[in-house]
């Protein structure tokens, strides 16, 4: 069953982008999917949205469990850049994955965002971003995940 975010945001998606029942994809652990029809030749591009409170780890440690999870998951990954700001860390990872019996190259591009719950300021969530695409979808779409980033904010249309 999809999960639900700890604190409300709201976003845009970049054109050629479709959201999808977190169920439905595959993505169970995510409260929101969204899809790139236009790469589905052997991997759909996909952006994953999750999230949890988190108030006694770092963003650091919340990208190492990220990687820890992906290695029960496939095995080994390659972690290569990463990037840490006040409230927010990226990290690339690249993995060989089996899908319908032959092995994919997936890069991932991670993002943990801290983001205050605008209800109770008190309380912190990490909000983890995920694009997830093979190698050439990843440099075709990487622009748009950027831009999509640019656009999470907190719902203020929520009461408090």
């Amino acid at each position: 069953m999809a999960t639900t975010l700890p604190v409300p945001i709201e976003f845009s998606l970049p054109a050629g982008w479709l959201s999808a029942p977190p169920d439905e994809v595959g993505a169970p652990q995510a409260a929101f999917v969204a899809l790139h029809p236009g790469s589905a030749a052997g991997f759909t591009a996909n952006v994953t949205i999750s999230g949890e409170v988190r108030t006694d780890v770092t963003l650091a440690e919340v990208a190492a469990e990220a990687v820890a999870r992906l290695e029960r998951g496939v095995g080994q990954v390659e972690v290569g850049r990463r990037n840490e700001l006040e409230s927010a860390y990226t990290q690339v990872v690249r993995m060989t994955v089996p899908i319908d019996g032959r092995p994919v190259e997936l890069v991932q591009l991670q993002v943990f965002l801290a983001m205050p719950d605008v209800r109770d300021e008190s309380r912190r969530a990490v909000l983890e971003i995920v694009l997830s695409a093979t190698p050439e979808q990843f440099e075709d779409l990487v622009g748009d995940f950027q831009a999509f980033l640019e656009t999470i904010r907190p719902d203020e249309g929520v009461a408090r």
